[in-house]
């Protein structure tokens, strides 16, 4: 059963069970579908979530064992979402929350929403993988080639992808590693890169393929921009729990087979470099994400090829980070 599946109401009653048996230890192996533990239960994972009693409002935590902490209710001073306590430099008091044991909340009272919201920039990177580029017979770029989507695209883990298959048929699924800015970031050189990377979570660069390649010009935008076309969370394990994000196994499987399976060694432009690179260019804010590409197994690129279609289930994990579960509807 998913952590995903378990927080959002689905199965609460399994959440224990649940980080009982993954949050073992830091060691992992791959198995058959569910392939690695999540997490240390020491780490913190901070999320998004909106109360059932109040659906429409958006507010910050974090994970506390198999509960929910609300930081503006354990500290009134701390702003209401994540992007508001990012903008006013307040992780570092988040961070000392876990010291007072704050009052918790089951997760059976809230859903999960998109670990952030509200974010100037959605940028990502392609052909970031050397097996990704192996498998379409291409030289990995020279430098990193960078695009984007539109911040509206983001979804949570609770959040389907909504096909519009009346305009699209080829909408294929790329796990990625997500790294979120925690400051103001310009001119960063890459040795002070880590020191902007509030932490990470887990992306789905969802694709369709048609507009991406076909039908606007060789650009990408339209077949990288549709709506729900960016599901990411389930939460943002910080950089100083996360370790080393180039040494991380990260995989994709689609109705409980396994698709991508991969190693963040595997990326050709560097985190620290490509971070260089675009605040030469412009300035990073808080809150603005990047997803760092995707490995090699994507639908496009097998024989014959795989799209996603209603009804279908994506599973993305990273190792140390968890697992983002997404739906496919019909828009």
């Amino acid at each position: 059963m998913s952590v995903i599946s378990l927080v959002s109401g689905r199965a609460v009653t399994g959440l224990k069970t649940y980080f009982a048996r993954e949050i073992v230890n830091n060691s992992l192996a791959f198995t058959a579908v569910r392939h690695f533990s999540v997490t240390q239960s020491r780490n913190m994972k901070l999320i998004q979530f909106s109360y059932k009693s109040n659906p429409n409002e958006i507010r910050a935590g974090y994970v506390d064992g198999d509960k929910v902490v609300d930081i503006n209710k354990a500290d009134s001073t701390l702003p209401v979402t994540l992007l508001e306590i990012l903008k006013r430099d307040g992780i570092e008091k988040v961070k000392q929350l876990k010291s007072k044991s704050p009052a918790t909340i089951p997760f059976s009272d809230v859903t999960l929403q998109a670990p952030i919201t509200g974010m100037d920039k959605v940028l990502c990177i392609g052909l970031n993988y050397k097996d990704h580029c192996e498998e379409q017979k291409l030289t990995p770029p020279a430098v990193p080639m960078i695009f984007g989507k539109f911040a509206s695209c983001v979804v949570g883990p609770c959040d389907a992808v909504k096909l519009r298959t009346n305009v699209t048929r080829k909408v294929d699924w790329e796990v990625e590693l997500c790294l979120v800015i925690g400051k103001t970031a310009s001119n960063v050189k890459a040795a002070n890169a880590k020191d902007y990377i509030l932490g990470a979570t887990v992306a789905q660069d969802i694709s369709a393929r048609d507009w991406q390649k076909e039908k606007n010009g060789g650009q990408f935008l339209l077949g990288k921009a549709m709506d729900t076309f960016c599901p990411i969370g389930p939460w943002i394990v910080t950089s100083d729990e996360l370790g080393d994000p180039e040494t991380l196994n990260i995989q994709c499987s689609v109705n409980g087979t396994l698709k991508q399976k991969s190693n963040t060694n595997q990326l050709v432009h560097k985190i620290p470099d490509v971070i260089e690179r675009i605040s030469s260019l412009m300035t990073l804010l808080p809150g603005d994400i990047l997803l760092t590409g995707t490995p090699g197994g994507v639908g496009m690129y097998r024989s014959p090829p795989e799209y996603l279609k209603p009804g279908d289930v994506i599973a993305s994990e990273i190792q140390k980070i968890g697992l983002l579960e997404t739906r496919v509807e019909e828009f």
